[in-house]
């Protein structure tokens, strides 16, 4: 099977069609429930904003055992995406933080890198509200729909004007069906305020306060990319801790993505760009670590939703043994669609 998502195809195409997947996979396995953010589950494994574009994308994945879905991240108001291409896979050839340069398809996916330029596009608001009721109808008992909202900076550019953005797009979330709400904090590929807000936390406590007061009870995710240091990295957990219900990490890792002619992939704009996949794994484990130290050592009362490289059981269990409460794939189930049918065959536990 070819990927499920056309990366020769525009973002707007791709949200039409829909995925490209068997129409016969395999069976998922019964496995007992579980909790996530205090919500009953049928496993703690599910896919991270990016790939389920829609209501299109996030029935046939849940049908394949992916439990915590996530809706691709919205807006206050249509954006249209970047130009192609968007999705390009890469080769590691100057780890951990240099260049990757483009290259075609690994033959072992599980070894994939990629990366990515969209912008966080986004249909308007009449459009994904009933769209995110559909998702959530889909779902069946113990699956979980969580809707990434961002704000979007208008002709207001004050932080209280963003962080009530925020807040009106988690409440239509919430009413239009979502059971968690993942306010991302972080992108590495938009040129505006909204694309690094983690860096300051007390923005980061604002937005989390405003959407806390917009959703009520409902589960609040804040989606994180890597910090400078462990004390900065101590210091947001501790200024969201009271008002967000735990923290997704991380949202890809920020670096050069050349072409072989040493040009940038995305163009000179985005010439640095989120990279995802085989690449980040280690990087990302040591994120979740230290997260999970931070949250222990100062009790605080934050779940930890662990994203970045999975693309297969050891992976999975790299997350869990580092201290993740859930494991989200990023870009795997785009070309390994029956990862968590493998996940919950070896391990039911999950």
């Amino acid at each position: 099977m070819p990927p499920s998502y056309d990366i020769q195809r525009s973002w707007e195409e791709n949200c039409l069609h829909g995925p490209r997947l068997d129409a016969s996979p395999p069976l998922v396995p019964a496995t007992p429930m579980k909790q996530f953010l205090g919500l009953p589950v049928r496993s703690r494994l599910g896919i991270a904003a990016g790939l389920l574009l829609n209501s299109r994308w996030i029935g046939p994945y849940a049908r394949l055992g992916f439990d915590l879905l996530t809706y691709k991240t919205v807006r206050s108001a249509a954006r249209p995406c970047h130009p192609l291409p968007n999705w390009v896979f890469v080769d590691d050839v100057s780890p951990p933080d240099g260049p990757v340069v483009v290259r075609t398809m690994p033959a072992d996916p599980a070894q994939a890198s990629s990366s990515v330029c969209f912008g966080m596009p986004s249909i308007a608001p009449g459009e994904w509200r009933p769209d995110v009721r559909r998702a959530r109808q889909s779902l069946e008992s113990g699956q979980l729909l969580i809707v990434s909202v961002v704000g979007t900076p208008g002709a207001d550019p004050s932080l209280e004007a963003l962080a009530d953005d925020f807040a009106h797009c988690a409440a239509w979330a919430a009413a239009a069906g979502a059971q968690v709400v993942e306010a991302n904090l972080s992108c590495p590929n938009v040129c505006s305020a909204e694309g690094t807000l983690y860096h300051d936390h007390q923005a980061s406590r604002l937005v989390a306060e405003r959407i806390r007061a917009a959703i009520g009870p409902v589960p609040l995710l804040l989606k994180v990319g890597t910090f400078a240091s462990p004390l900065a990295l101590r210091g947001f957990l501790q200024t969201v801790d009271g008002l967000a219900s735990g923290v997704t990490l991380v949202n890809c890792i920020s670096r050069p993505v050349l072409r072989a002619d040493g040009q940038a992939a995305f163009g000179e704009a985005f010439r640095m760009a989120g990279v995802m996949g085989r690449a980040i794994h280690q990087p990302a484990v040591a994120a979740v670590r230290a997260a999970r130290h931070c949250v222990e050592s100062d009790r605080l009362g934050l779940a930890i939703a662990a994203v970045g490289g999975v693309a297969g059981v050891e992976d999975i269990a790299d997350f869990f043994q580092a201290g993740a409460d859930a494991v989200l794939c990023g870009s795997a189930p785009m070309y390994m669609p029956n990862l968590a049918i493998e996940a919950k065959m070896a391990r039911p536990d999950w």
